[in-house]
């Protein structure tokens, strides 16, 4: 009886497992178009599974004797042997060189072409024994190039350096939905003052960080959002506020609000600074509350576990007036420090993740800010760009979720 339960715990396991991993391809290609760089990859391991082992098990009769590897018998044709690290190879051999095949070792089996070190170099795959699968661009044994990762919690796709992920590199389009946050400082330089020219609006130019081999065409677009920083810790107000927000409604650009927290004052009353200072109207985006503690910082008000109860405190203050869930801006450094110690947050809570540069954030995200310098046309100085993860369909069903209602 035990051995047949354990048995049926294995096979809910794996199924369970198999279902999770159907979820994260599945939030991948539903956020994704065929331009950008390996949907075709992602999309057919989706479809078919892993064919690679299919495509890289050599033809022809197996020849045994390749194992001893003797001089006088260079291994041609489909060989049995090792590596130098005692890994078993079944190859396609060509001069006594590995072309392709099938590696196995205590991990799991790595299957496609090889150097002449009986290295993984090329496109090749790897299937571990946790539920992991890579496919994409090997060197020297390591991940290296373009490739994807899945797994039951994760899917990464994108840029690998000597084994280690570096992070999607989008494809800038006129099909994405692009926005922007802005705050006084699009008002104000030194002790000049300038307005926002509301009808002029185009984002046309991506930021000094943002590669123009990774642009589809002319930067030419349009303002899709725009999102106003309204209130900073118990007192602080953005003067320019309620015009910008009006301003947004007669040009008709969804928009919304953000407080800034502050981690040495009452998030009860950070909470209730924002709702008293901002205005929210049926259709407005979900506000978004702004999480920027440096280590000394939460440090110094207790640890993490006290910063993400009051983050909790505030979201909770908010969420009760409004009847939706804030948004949770944070830094890819953030997430890679600290956010961990918040899995309800992680799991139950849209990101908007700031990392400048070249690479996605490494999260599921709603909404990515990649650029600080970016350079909107009716606006004076450098502006905070940002795009949504995803495209038109993903974003009007966020829409009709998320907004104020």
């Amino acid at each position: 009886m035990q051995y047949l339960l354990s048995i049926i715990l294995a096979i809910s396991s794996f199924s369970t497992r198999h279902q999770q991993i159907q979820n994260e391809l599945n939030y991948y290609l539903q956020r994704h178009s065929v331009q950008d760089e390996g949907f075709d990859m992602v999309a057919r391991y989706a479809e078919e599974g892993d064919s690679t082992l299919a495509a890289y098990m050599p033809k022809g009769e197996l020849k045994l004797t390749s194992f001893l590897h003797l001089k006088d018998y260079p291994r041609e044709g489909k060989c049995l042997t090792k590596d130098m690290y005692g890994r078993i190879i079944i190859g396609q051999f060509h001069a006594d060189t590995l072309m392709y095949g099938i590696r196995i070792d205590a991990q799991g089996t790595y299957a496609g072409q090889f150097n002449r070190h009986m290295m993984a170099s090329g496109h090749g795959s790897y299937q571990s024994a946790g539920y992991q699968y890579y496919e994409g661009h090997w060197e020297m044994d390591r991940r290296h190039g373009f490739g994807f990762c899945v797994s039951p919690d994760f899917i990464k796709a994108g840029i690998w350096k000597k084994g280690r992920y570096m992070g999607e590199r989008m494809v800038y389009t006129t099909e994405r939905i692009y926005g922007i946050d802005i705050s006084r400082y699009q008002h104000e330089l030194g002790r000049k003052r300038f307005g926002i020219n509301w009808k002029q609006l185009r984002i046309k130019g991506l930021g000094r960080r943002i590669s123009t081999n990774r642009v589809n065409g002319e930067v030419d677009y349009p303002v899709s959002f725009v999102y106003i920083k309204s209130t900073e810790g118990i007192s602080i107000q953005n003067r320019y506020y309620d015009s910008d927000y009006r301003s947004c409604h007669l040009n008709k650009i969804p928009v919304g609000a953000y407080h800034f927290f502050s981690t040495r004052q009452d998030p009860i009353s950070q909470a209730n600074h924002f709702l008293r200072h901002t205005i929210f109207k049926r259709g407005d985006l979900p506000p978004m509350l702004d999480i920027e503690p440096t280590d000394a910082m939460i440090k110094q008000m207790g640890g993490p576990e006290v910063l993400f109860k009051n983050i909790r405190t505030f979201l909770n203050v908010v969420e009760r007036r409004l009847g939706v869930r804030p948004l949770l801006y944070i830094n890819q450094r953030f997430v890679n420090t600290w956010l961990d110690y918040a899995p309800d947050l992680k799991k139950d809570y849209h990101f908007w993740i700031a990392r400048y540069g070249e690479y996605k954030p490494d999260i599921h995200l709603s909404l990515w800010q990649l650029s600080a310098d970016g350079y909107v046309k009716g606006i004076q100085g450098h502006v905070d760009l940002n795009v949504f993860n995803g495209y038109q369909g993903q974003w009007e069903e966020f829409i009709s979720k998320h907004c104020i209602h």
